[in-house]
């Protein structure tokens, strides 16, 4: 063997070894790569899923707290007159579906005058089929739209099941303006 023979095999054997240490590293290198990537994707999966029915629990104890039943789709305009020779009353009621409001807690509405005219107090009255009567004096009913809501508990009816009607009375002797309109919207039986 010549020395340029004896070069050449050393060199050989010299670089094919350093060639597998190489690629024994690319090996390794690609593998953590792999890993890390695995280990990303599956914690990005594992987050979404517990945020995901975290969320769907949460949402559906919140929607069970705030069950309502609205009574009107658009707002109400009640336009009243007062004065001699007219009634001294104006009634306007909603007439409610056969429902069980026994399964809520409050009633809500919204309410206003007009700007130039308004009532300042509005008697609220809510009947069943045992003819009983509960009322409610709605205050400070004025240009602004005012937002009520009334326990059920405040109402003196003993059967809320059987709920039939919810009136707006305006009466001559307890209203500011004797002429004027009144806007009503949101009526609604809720859990809030």
């Amino acid at each position: 063997m010549t020395r340029d023979e004896i070069y050449d095999h050393l060199a050989k054997v010299y670089l094919g070894k350093r060639q597998d240490i190489v690629e024994e590293k690319k090996k390794k290198t690609l593998n953590q790569s792999w890993m890390v990537i695995n280990v990303v994707i599956t914690t990005v999966i594992l987050i979404s899923t517990v945020y995901g029915f975290t969320a769907f629990l949460t949402r559906r104890v919140v929607f069970n707290n705030q069950v309502f039943y609205s009574l009107t789709n658009n707002p109400i305009r009640i336009a009243y007159d007062l004065n001699d020779p007219f009634p001294s009353a104006k009634t306007f009621s909603i007439t409610i579906p056969k429902k069980d409001a026994s399964k809520y807690s409050h009633l809500n509405l919204t309410i206003r005058g007009s700007k130039e005219a308004y009532p300042g107090i509005v008697k609220m009255v809510v009947g069943n089929q045992l003819n009983e009567k509960a009322t409610y004096y709605i205050q400070n009913v004025q240009g602004g739209w005012q937002k009520v809501s009334i326990s059920l508990d405040k109402l003196n009816l003993t059967d809320w099941s059987t709920v039939t009607d919810v009136s707006f009375v305006l009466e001559a002797w307890n209203v500011d303006f004797k002429k004027g309109v009144v806007f009503i919207d949101d009526v609604s039986f809720s859990n809030l």
